[in-house]
């Protein structure tokens, strides 16, 4: 069962991993809180972090970054076209870069991050931004991987809505 409630949608709970392992969420949270002192622009890692949610499935941060990204001044059009970027003619290099970064860690089972994604993100981001960026993928991929496997959000709210 999905639940919309209001803000974000959110699934039938499986495992509260939070209430369960208390401390590890203390951390998982104090790494979010600490990645969001980036000099990455904040446009930009709320689209990472939708391309991420889109490949790893999770429907509670698909639905989060999407709002999150239009509340931060992006374009519902430029949102929707994140999963077939490649093909829309909406995205900076930069964007495309970070998407392709973004791609390659989060499937690191089909191939590597190879040199040459790597280098164009080089081109692109200075050692600083890119640092952060490879944090960002990493946190967001974590996140994505706990809510599609455990969906540990408590509901709330009007399920009607």
């Amino acid at each position: 069962m999905t639940t919309n409630t209001g803000t974000y949608v959110l699934p039938a709970t499986r495992l509260a991993i939070d209430e369960l392992a208390p401390e590890i969420a203390k951390a998982m949270n104090g790494l979010e809180r600490a990645a969001q002192h980036s000099v990455v622009e904040k446009p930009l890692r709320e689209l990472v972090k939708l391309r991420v949610a889109q490949i790893n499935g999770c429907v509670y941060c698909v639905d989060m970054h999407s709002r999150d990204a239009v509340a931060g001044g992006d374009t519902w059009r430029r949102v929707n076209l994140v999963a077939v970027w490649r093909e829309a003619p909406f995205f900076t290099a930069r964007e495309r870069t970070a998407f392709e970064l973004a791609e390659a860690m989060t499937r690191l089972a089909d191939s590597e991050v190879n040199q040459q994604i790597w280098q164009e993100a080089a081109d692109q981001f200075d050692e600083r931004e890119l640092a952060e960026l490879v944090w960002h993928i990493a946190i967001i991929n974590t996140w994505t991987r706990l809510g599609a496997t455990t969906r540990p959000w408590v509901l709330s709210g009007d399920e009607n809505a």
